[in-house]
C-alpha cells in the first residue's frame, strides 16, 4: 500500500474506532461500517480513491466503449416521443461514475437527435463523490451546446421531473445490513472492538424495517429450508432511494440497471453466505475488512424489493429483462452485423466485437437486470423498444 493510501486507511480506522467507542452500545451495524468505508467525505472509497475502468478496481458496461451509452440514448429518444415530446425533458443520471456513460449518451444525442429534442433536454447528474464530479465535468466540458448540470436531490422540487431517471450499477453500492439466522431467530451483524480489534458480533435487528423487508418480498429465513447460520444482506437504502426518486418524478420513467436477482433467487437456501463482494485492483475477494477505504464493497440487487416498493410509491413495473436482451432490442445485433461491412479496420473490429459480446453474454454483463418502472403513464407510453424481447 502506498503512503497516501496507508494514511487514508489509518485515518479511516481511527474514525471507525471513535464511532464505535462513542456509540451507546459500543457497536455499530455492518451497514454503518460499509457507509463509512465507501462514503466518508474525506477518506471513503468513492470520495477519495475510486478509479473506474480497466486500470481501476472494476469496470462497467460504459468502460467497454460507446455502444452501451448510444443504445441507451436510443431508448431515451423513444421515451421522449412516448411522453409527447415534452419541453423540458429531463434525463437524471444517478451515480455518474467517471462520466463516460454521460459522454457517450450525450455525444450520440448531439449528433443524431433533432433540434427540438436538444432544445428540450436537461441532463442532470446526481453524484455525491467530489472526485467523480471533477472527472465528469472535465470529460463533459466539450459538450458546450447541451444543458448539463450537477445537482443534489435537495435542489430538485417534488414532482418537478418529466423524463427519465436512470442508473447503471448504482444500487449495488448502497450500504447493506447483514443478517444471520442464529438459534432460531434472525439477528444482525454488528461490529465491536475486542482488545482493540474490529470484531463481528450478532445482536437484535437494528430496525423493524428489516423484518418488514422480508415480509414485503415474501421470504421467511426462519423456515426449515434455511440452514443455521444462513447469512445474507438487506438493502434498506435502496427503498429510501426509490422513495426519493418517486417524490421528484412527476411523469416518466425510472430505469435501473444492475447485477442482481429476483427475491426467490437472491434468497435461495443454498446461497448461505449472501452476495457481498469486495473488489480491489480487479481482484474479487470476500473480506470486507481489508483495504479499509481502498476497495469497493458491493452486494447484488434484490429486484423484487424494488418492484414491491415501487408499487407502494405509485411506480408501476413496465418490464424487467436481461441487459443482453434489452440491448439487442435497441439494435446491438445490427451493430455486430455492421462490423462485417468492410467499413472498419481489423483492430477496431476485434475490439468492438469483444465489447459487444461482453454486453450480450448472459454469464457476464448481458445477465445484468434491467428494471423499468413508470409513473403516471398511459399504456401506449409504457411500450418501449428495449422491452420488446421480454425475459423468459
Amino acid at each position: 500500500m502506498s503512503s497516501p493510501e496507508f494514511s487514508h486507511s489509518q485515518r479511516l480506522k481511527e474514525i471507525l474506532i471513535a464511532q464505535i467507542n462513542s456509540s451507546a452500545s459500543g457497536k455499530i451495524t455492518f451497514a454503518d461500517y460499509m457507509a463509512l468505508a465507501l462514503y466518508h467525505p474525506e477518506h471513503g472509497y468513492y470520495t477519495s480513491k475510486v478509479k473506474i475502468g480497466f486500470q481501476g478496481d472494476f469496470f462497467t458496461s460504459a468502460s467497454l466503449g460507446r455502444d452501451f451509452g448510444e443504445l441507451l440514448a436510443i431508448q431515451f429518444l423513444e421515451m421522449w416521443l412516448n411522453l409527447g415530446s415534452p419541453s423540458p425533458f429531463y434525463l437524471v443520471e444517478m451515480g455518474g461514475g467517471n462520466g463516460e456513460l454521460a459522454q457517450d449518451i450525450l455525444s450520440y444525442l448531439e449528433t443524431n437527435a433533432d433540434r427540438a429534442f436538444i432544445n428540450a433536454l436537461k441532463y442532470i447528474i446526481i453524484e455525491r463523490s467530489p472526485t467523480l464530479i471533477q472527472q465528469q465535468q472535465q470529460l463533459l466540458q466539450p459538450l458546450t451546446d447541451l444543458d448539463i448540470a450537477w445537482r443534489d436531490w435537495s435542489d430538485l422540487p417534488e414532482t418537478s421531473i418529466v423524463g427519465c431517471c436512470f442508473s447503471n450499477e448504482l444500487v449495488d453500492a448502497f450500504p447493506v445490513h447483514l443478517v444471520q439466522k442464529s438459534a432460531g431467530c434472525l439477528q444482525e451483524v454488528h461490529l465491536t472492538l475486542e482488545q482493540g480489534q474490529l470484531t463481528e458480533t450478532l445482536d437484535h435487528l437494528s430496525s423493524p424495517a428489516i423484518a418488514e423487508y422480508f415480509s414485503q418480498v415474501e421470504v421467511d429465513l426462519l423456515s426449515s429450508e434455511y440452514p443455521e447460520n444462513y447469512r445474507t444482506e438487506v438493502n434498506l437504502q435502496a427503498l429510501d432511494w426509490l422513495e426519493t426518486v418517486s417524490q421528484k418524478l412527476k411523469r416518466g420513467y425510472l430505469l435501473t440497471i444492475d447485477y442482481g436477482y429476483s427475491a426467490a433467487k437472491y434468497y435461495r437456501p443454498a446461497r448461505s453466505q449472501g452476495t457481498l463482494q469486495c473488489y480491489y485492483q480487479h481482484r474479487r475477494h470476500n473480506n470486507p475488512y481489508a483495504n479499509l477505504g481502498r476497495q469497493d464493497l458491493t452486494a447484488h440487487v434484490d429486484f423484487t424489493a424494488l418492484e414491491r416498493q415501487g408499487e407502494l410509491l405509485e411506480l408501476q413495473k413496465i418490464g424487467f429483462t436481461q441487459q443482453g436482451l434489452f440491448l439487442m432490442s435497441l439494435g446491438l445485433g445490427d451493430r455486430l452485423n455492421e462490423l462485417s461491412s468492410g467499413k472498419f479496420g481489423i483492430t477496431e473490429i476485434f475490439k468492438r466485437r469483444d465489447a459487444l459480446h461482453q454486453l450480450l453474454d448472459p454469464t457476464r454483463l448481458g445477465g445484468y437486470g434491467v428494471l423499468i418502472q413508470g409513473k403516471s403513464l398511459t399504456e401506449p407510453e409504457s411500450s418501449l423498444q428495449g422491452l420488446s424481447v421480454p425475459e423468459d
